[in-house]
């Protein structure tokens, strides 16, 4: 089982409940699927870099992750309907939890300048999306061997009910949010 699964279950969740004022342990929230996800347009014009997407996410989440296709033509940007231009992975169950583990304790902490996260990326549903400049900063990627410096998105989808639920539940893992700081 993974740390931060064992973690949440012994004593985080026990912590969520008496916080955030649960009345149910079902009303607790929890972590549901974490998605990683790259924008490959350029793969209109250069059929290889969508091949080098496609290893790179499977290095870096442990699973083969789906081409996604056009759902329809933009003329401006050269692009039929059908066309692949983007890579994504879902990651579920003992997966989820190793890449979230890797990502509070490993990966953050690689970023050079790192002053932590905006919380204004959650949306209404708790759900926060992360947006990684640099795609070497996670350890599976030699940067040796990179044609590309590429930039990925990572969504963390909890069952929360709202921002401040998905929030709370992220601090208790040690998300490393941006600290508030009153200025006078």
């Amino acid at each position: 089982m993974a740390r931060l699964s064992e973690e949440y279950n012994k004593t985080i969740k026990a912590e969520l409940m008496k916080d955030g004022n649960f009345t149910n342990v079902m009303e607790v929230p929890t972590l549901k699927k974490i998605v990683v996800n790259i924008g490959a347009g350029e793969a209109i014009a250069n059929k290889g870099a969508l091949d080098e997407i496609v290893k790179m996410i499977e290095l870096i989440t442990g699973q083969k992750p789906v081409v996604n296709k056009s759902k329809k033509a933009i003329a401006a940007f050269k692009l039929r309907e059908g066309m692949e231009i983007g890579v994504s992975a879902t990651l579920r169950g003992e997966r989820m939890w190793e890449f979230f583990d890797k990502l509070i304790n490993v990966v953050f902490p690689r970023v050079k300048d790192f002053r932590g996260l905006k919380t204004k990326s959650f949306d209404k549903a708790g759900n926060y999306s992360i947006g990684i400049e640099d795609h070497t900063i996670f350890i599976e990627v030699d940067p040796n061997n990179v044609t590309k410096i590429r930039s990925l998105e990572v969504t963390i989808v909890t069952t929360a009910k709202d921002a401040k639920s998905g929030k709370l539940l992220l601090d208790k893992f040690g998300f490393p949010f941006i600290k508030d700081v009153n200025r006078s």
